[in-house]
């Protein structure tokens, strides 16, 4: 039992690695992962990365392709549309049930939480300020009291933080309580007006993660079928991928 056990806890732990990295911003869209490298340095045997890799993949975060490798999964325009789609049907509900079942200190928190991801938002910390967001649209679905849901949500929100990872600068035209406005709709009561805030909400945002993404819709389609194994061939590709960050 104890040798059947270890190669899963060693992909358990790989994937844990990769996902962090990949969430954070340190391994890039579109950037090729490879086995070899990261067995190395995890310690490893092949067959707990790939299994890593593999979970990551049928997640969305990852995508390979036959004798090219494995790299992180960079969205078509419409990846990024249905997403939004998915995500809007979850978090409205999460926001009506919330609005309807969430006691006096669970709405204060949320609206402690909405006015901190505001202030960090004009700061350099971009990590920070990705964690706390995180943490408040979690908290909301936490306090919907389905946690199917919140699970539901939880994996949806993983694209979003790649996504997010590019979106380096809060842009002059971003409302400086947008957070705010959005949680005092959600502990308002009411679940439509929870509702119609949601919508809004995640409509803005997907309005700007469209505009901070096209550069890489041009690269996927670009590189088509082919994957870059190195930094250095990739820059000499059609779009020079440093030039994205």
């Amino acid at each position: 039992m104890k040798e059947s056990a270890e190669p899963s806890s060693l992909a358990a732990e790989a994937y844990s690695v990769v996902r962090q990295r990949i969430l954070r911003g340190d391994i890039v869209l579109g950037q090729v992962i490879s086995r070899r490298k990261l067995a190395a340095e995890l310690s490893m045997s092949f067959l707990p990365v790939s299994e890593a890799l593999l979970r990551l993949e049928i997640e969305g975060l990852l995508e390979s392709r036959p004798r090219a490798g494995t790299r992180v999964r960079i969205p078509s325009a419409e990846d990024v549309k249905g997403h939004y789609v998915v995500r809007e049907a979850l978090e409205v509900q999460a926001a009506m049930r919330f609005a309807g079942v969430a006691t006096a200190s669970e709405r204060a928190e949320v609206q402690k939480l909405a006015v901190r991801v505001d202030l960090l938002s004009i700061q350099l910390d971009r990590p920070l300020y990705q964690t706390v967001h995180q943490k408040l649209h979690a908290r909301i679905a936490q306090c919907a009291r389905c946690p199917a849901l919140l699970d539901a949500i939880e994996k949806t929100h993983a694209l979003a933080s790649i996504w997010f990872c590019v979106m380096r600068q809060p842009q002059p035209e971003d409302s400086v309580t947008r957070h705010q406005e959005l949680a005092e709709a959600v502990c308002s009561g009411d679940p439509q007006k929870a509702a119609e805030a949601v919508r809004h909400h995640l409509a803005v945002a997907m309005e700007r993660t469209m505009s901070v993404l096209q550069p890489y819709f041009k690269l996927r389609k670009a590189t088509g079928q082919t994957f870059y194994r190195s930094d250095r061939k990739l820059r000499q590709g059609p779009l020079d991928l440093a030039q994205l960050h």
